[in-house]
């Protein structure tokens, strides 16, 4: 009696061929769907009291038009200090800005752009000999250099 093994390996390659086959196939799917959702999950803001997760319905509005984002703080702080100077005076303005980086820290960083920005705005509504009458150092004189930069 002759027996043959070719048969016996061709036929039947055992589950582990058909469990390496099976993860070739769902292994890559996976790592991709892992991979995807893990970028979704990290925080890209930077703000680490924020814990929102990234949806692919973030973007948009029910209605299908995409939604503003929210501002960051020195942009609020920012929007409301040029109403400010606008209503007000710039000497007002500066001193908000002041106690609002005293107050929170965090916007120190954003001083001097805002501060510039309340030198440009003020050289557009009162002219720029008024303005620079309004200058003091806040976050380093850059409300004189805002000044200075919009009257060039």
């Amino acid at each position: 009696m002759k027996h043959s093994t070719y048969q016996q390996t061709r036929r039947g390659r055992g589950p582990a061929r058909r469990i390496g086959r099976s993860l070739a196939l769902v292994l890559p799917v996976v790592l991709v769907l892992s991979g995807t959702l893990a970028v979704t999950r990290v925080n890209w803001s930077g703000d680490p009291s924020s814990s929102s997760v990234l949806t692919a319905s973030d973007a948009t509005v029910s209605d299908g038009k995409p939604r503003s984002a929210p501002l960051a703080p020195q942009d609020v702080l920012r929007e409301r200090l040029l109403t400010e100077l606008q209503e007000k005076d710039p000497g007002t303005a500066l001193t908000h800005l002041q106690e609002a980086v005293n107050g929170r820290p965090s916007l120190a960083k954003h001083c001097v752009s805002i501060a510039r920005a309340l030198g440009r705005a003020a050289v557009r509504v009162y002219g720029p000999t008024r303005a620079q009458s309004y200058a003091r150092p806040v976050c380093d004189t850059s409300f004189a250099t805002g000044v200075a930069a919009a009257h060039s």
